[in-house]
């Protein structure tokens, strides 16, 4: 771990714009904490833990946020230990961004159907984890934070799926009521099949 003294506590960081291995010409800025990542990274990201839920068939997970969030399933986010200080001042917080890598999904699909909807669609038209790279998020409850464990509710993955990332949530730029997906209104058209 860098910006660590001898005695455990935060050393000075690298002065501003300087480079480094882990920010390149990013620079760290006095007062923060980097560590030493893994050689070779994973799928092109680090995985930064990992997500554990209920479920470990697809048929039995949540379609979507607001099934997630309906089933209230108290899931566990592990967080490794070289990334557990970035969890610093995430205390009080209530909602978070969860990114997390879908390894389970094919990748190679880029017109899909919907079996609710029964229509083609581009991937990047759709929610579907089926994608080149299969990045998904989830805007979760937090309920809990120790030893290097969140305990959320609204998570929609299978158990042990890799964890890319962590953001707070704010309600003030995050929450967009306006936001149309233009298809998304053709939903009544279509066929009524059970998932």
């Amino acid at each position: 771990m860098h910006g660590v003294d001898g005695d455990g506590g935060p050393a000075p960081a690298a002065g501003a714009g300087e480079e480094t291995a882990a920010g390149g010409d990013f620079g760290v800025r006095p007062g923060e904490v980097t560590v030493d990542l893994p050689a070779a990274p994973d799928a092109g990201l680090y995985f930064i833990g990992r997500i554990r839920t209920p479920w470990t068939h697809r048929s039995d997970c949540p379609k979507n946020a607001h099934e997630a969030h309906a089933a209230q399933a108290v899931c566990t986010v592990e967080i490794d230990p070289a990334f557990q200080p970035a969890l610093a001042g995430l205390e009080g917080t209530t909602h978070l961004w969860l990114l997390y890598f879908m390894d389970k999904a094919p990748r190679n699909l880029v017109v899909q159907t919907p079996r609710r909807y029964g229509k083609g669609r581009g991937t990047f038209a759709l929610r579907s984890p089926a994608r080149p790279n299969p990045i998904a998020m989830s805007a979760v409850r937090l309920l809990g934070i120790e030893d290097g464990r969140l305990t959320v509710i609204g998570v929609d993955c299978l158990d042990g799926t890799p964890l890319l990332d962590i953001k707070p949530y704010f309600a003030s730029t995050d929450c967009h009521p306006e936001a149309i997906v233009g298809w998304h209104r053709d939903r009544e058209e279509a066929p009524s099949t059970a998932d």
